[in-house]
């Protein structure tokens, strides 16, 4: 798999209206797991409000791209070196904010992670058997409890709901001819972690570690 890009995908699972745990839930996936990109399964809105109370407490009440063109042009003129410095590593960290992203209206996105299509959805009893025909890999937000399990020659894959006991986040890891799927708890704490790999007459092992 030398010529595909290695993913680090970050799932936050719905946060039942707790938009300060969702942030550090969301703060934990980025700058802990240092996840290319994290999905929120959630449909509530809950993370456009958890990313934007976190980017104006970064740069202020107006944290939008023409604003920080503003900025820019001020720190440019009058800043000191070490201010410059800071303005940097500010805008760079808003930025980075962009890497959290929703499920579109749909509430559904179909995703490649390696060589595997993965559906990510907020209910998988929303899906048909068309949808789930062309998955390698369901991923959805709507439960009680974190899951990882193979039925068949799929892998269903859930973090469970932001803010439960033991519950919340999961990275998805694309390494090599495996996946590994770790789910960790609200505090960023590490709760399971679990290799699928699939071998070459298409059957899958589920090792937990």
């Amino acid at each position: 798999k030398t010529d595909q890009v290695r993913m680090r995908m970050g799932l936050l699972g719905p946060a039942d209206g707790d938009v300060a745990a969702l942030g550090r839930a969301a703060e934990f996936l980025l700058n802990g797991a240092k996840v290319h990109r994290a999905v929120y399964l959630g449909v509530d809105g809950a993370l456009d409000r958890a990313v934007a109370a976190w980017a104006r407490k970064l740069v202020g009440d107006d944290p939008s791209d023409a604003a920080a063109w503003t900025r820019s042009c001020a720190i440019a003129l009058k800043g000191s070196p070490q201010e410059i410095d800071r303005f940097v590593a500010i805008e760079r960290a808003r930025l980075r904010l962009k890497a959290l992203e929703t499920l579109p209206d749909r509430a559904r996105t179909v995703e490649m992670i390696g060589d595997r299509v993965a559906v990510l959805v907020n209910d998988k009893a929303s899906l048909d058997e068309e949808d789930i025909a062309g998955a390698n890999i369901i991923v959805f937000g709507k439960t009680d409890a974190p899951l990882v399990k193979p039925i068949g020659s799929r892998w269903f894959i859930s973090p469970g709901l932001v803010g439960a006991s033991g519950s919340g986040l999961a990275v998805i890891d694309d390494e090599k001819d495996d996946i590994e799927v770790s789910l960790f708890d609200g505090a960023g704490k590490l709760t399971a972690r679990h290799v699928l790999t699939v071998q070459r007459a298409a059957k899958m092992r589920v090792q937990e570690g």
